[in-house]
Parts: structure tokens; sequence; C-alpha cells
């Protein structure tokens, strides 16, 4: 199971999101810090959940974070987040 395919399972379990979309875009950070051969260090994460109703911007985020601590812990470099309103 690749890194890609885990992110998209934790969040499903702990979020049941109604949109979700991640990729891995390491490769736009080949050389960069954390980058390393192989890639799946950098991801990007577009998402929507009825569980951010009435969340800041910041919860919403902490909630996502929290959903993928294991990968954040095992070489899951940069995530960048994008809540989307539902």
């Amino acid at each position: 199971m690749t890194r890609q395919d885990r992110i998209t399972s934790l969040l499903q379990s702990a979020l049941s999101p109604s949109f979700l979309a991640v990729r891995d875009v390491s490769h736009q950070h080949h050389g960069h810090a954390g980058w390393r051969e192989g890639g799946e260090t950098h991801f990007e994460v577009d998402i929507a959940s009825a569980l951010f109703d009435g969340q800041t911007r910041v919860a919403a985020h902490r909630m996502v974070n929290d959903a993928l601590a294991s990968e954040l812990n095992s070489g899951l470099h940069a995530l960048q987040i994008k809540i989307i309103k539902s």
C-alpha cells in the first residue's frame, strides 16, 4: 500500500469526507529538505467533511493532522491542506 493510499484510508476513516483528493507532489520538491529518492514525502490534500462545520480553519487542519499522525511520524515530511467548506 502506498503512502497516498494510507493517507486516503486514514482520512476516510477519521473524517468521513464528502470530498477528498490526495496528491503526491514529492517530485516538485526534488532536492529540498525532507525529500528522498522514491518520493512519498510531500502531499497535497483537498478535503470537505461535515465534521468541519462550525470549526475554525485551524481546528479543521488539526483534525487532519491528528488523523495523519502515524504518517507524519513515519516519513511524511510536508502536507498542504485545503479545507473545503460544505
